[in-house]
């Protein structure tokens, strides 16, 4: 019934990670018969992402798609623009920072090749496989943020933020995606959610976290617009 697995890989001033990613992404073992499609998508990162990306396509046999946004606009938007070129019938967005790792493709795959599921989400807080142990304060935010969504969509998640979700592409080209930048998570949530007999599972991932010195982007102010966006796309903006 799937026959490729489109991977979406957006990326900005990852030049320290990006190559390790996609040579990890390539090496994961699908024990499923699943064509890969990498699509990476630069999101106008200000060092040398674009052309670590480019030298490493030359330099090996697997295709991989580049995309390049003239400026930084952001993971919805980088999405939005893969998924143009996207030809899988599933698609995953995997980050390009090593914090979630391509061994467990198989694990989110597993409940949509079975067919009990449309929508996997990856989450770091089901118990399975190793988490780096960081920051407390991150953690209560999540899960703040994950029970306002859950409150509004009535679906009992336990990472509504995560960076892992897998979609049957026949469900996530139903949603017309608005948010440009992390504001994607929980408006994908909201708008799925209300998608006519969707199935939603979730299963356990490892998480690799790193620190800000590391490169980690995400903070408070994100938080602020995650909580507007549960409230925009569940009340205000439906469709």
């Amino acid at each position: 019934m799937f026959s490729k697995l489109s991977i979406l890989i957006p990326c900005y001033n990852e030049a320290a990670f990006i190559a390790d990613a996609i040579r990890k992404v390539i090496d994961a073992k699908l024990k499923y018969p699943l064509e890969k499609e990498i699509i990476v998508i630069d999101d106008g990162s200000t060092d040398n992402t674009f052309e670590t990306v480019q030298a490493l396509s030359n330099s090996i046999s697997f295709p991989i798609t580049v995309i390049r946004n003239d400026r930084n606009s952001g993971k919805g938007f980088s999405i939005m623009s893969a998924l143009e070129k996207a030809t899988g019938d599933i698609i995953i967005i995997q980050d390009a920072d090593l914090e979630y790792d391509p061994s467990d493709y198989n694990k989110m795959l597993q409940p949509v090749i079975d067919g009990h599921a449309d929508v996997v989400f990856g989450s770091r807080f089901m118990g399975e496989g190793p988490h780096r142990v960081l920051f407390y304060f991150h953690t209560l935010g999540n899960k703040f943020l994950t029970f306002l969504s859950n409150l509004f969509t009535q679906i009992n998640l336990t990472d509504m933020e995560t960076g892992y979700k897998l979609f049957r592409a026949d469900i996530i080209r139903q949603i017309r995606i608005r948010e440009r930048r992390f504001g994607f998570e929980p408006e994908v949530t909201a708008k799925v959610s209300r998608i006519k007999g969707v199935r939603i599972y979730e299963v356990g991932i490892a998480y690799y976290g790193r620190t800000y010195k590391q490169g980690k982007k995400i903070n408070w102010t994100d938080g602020i617009r995650t909580i507007w966006c549960i409230f925009k796309y569940n009340f205000f903006s439906r469709k």
